[in-house]
């Protein structure tokens, strides 16, 4: 099976107000243009930046965060900080990602929650347009996709991150279909 050509995403939709069925978020990876320099540095120049170079043990536990999948093992990845919440608010934050070598960035259809996701126990949290969070929950990975649906029927709620519960580690961003 080729590196991005893994399980299936489960599709996950909603019902408006009128019973019809809606998708009402899409998650989407990074962007690799950002990462694919950081593979051609050496071991220390990585170091320089706080990140390793790393190869998958395992065909689980190394979730790239620009293809949204876990990395197979022997998989070549680096582990790097990464600011995923760069505005000025008091909820900045940055945190460790993997991101494996040659991903490119992947947008999920509307709905859909991959594996890399629902095998996971994931914090959901909601953030408005001025960048506070005004919503959280931890949910089981098959659970997530009802908390998404539930935190963006709060129309003052802009955008969604979703994150590792157990590690704390940033997963994806997930906006409004």
């Amino acid at each position: 099976m080729a590196s991005d050509e893994r399980a299936a995403p489960v599709a996950c939709v909603g019902r408006n107000h009128s019973g019809r069925i809606v998708n009402t978020f899409q998650l989407t990876g990074l962007p690799h243009e950002q990462f694919e320099p950081l593979f051609e540095l050496s071991d220390a120049q990585l170091a320089a930046l706080g990140a390793v170079r790393v190869i998958a043990d395992e065909s689980s536990g190394f979730p790239c965060r620009v293809s949204l999948l876990d990395a197979e093992a022997g998989e070549e990845l680096l582990l790097l900080p990464y600011v995923h919440q760069p505005a000025l608010s008091p909820y900045k934050a940055s945190g460790p990602i993997f991101v494996r070598k040659g991903a490119r960035r992947r947008t999920l259809a509307a709905g859909e929650i991959p594996s890399y996701v629902s095998d996971r126990l994931i914090s959901v949290r909601a953030y408005d347009a001025a960048h506070a969070i005004i919503d959280a929950d931890v949910c089981n990975g098959p659970e997530v996709g009802r908390e998404m649906e539930r935190q963006f029927a709060n129309p003052l709620v802009a955008y969604i991150h979703l994150h590792n519960a157990k590690r704390g580690c940033f997963s994806c961003l997930v906006n409004r279909a």
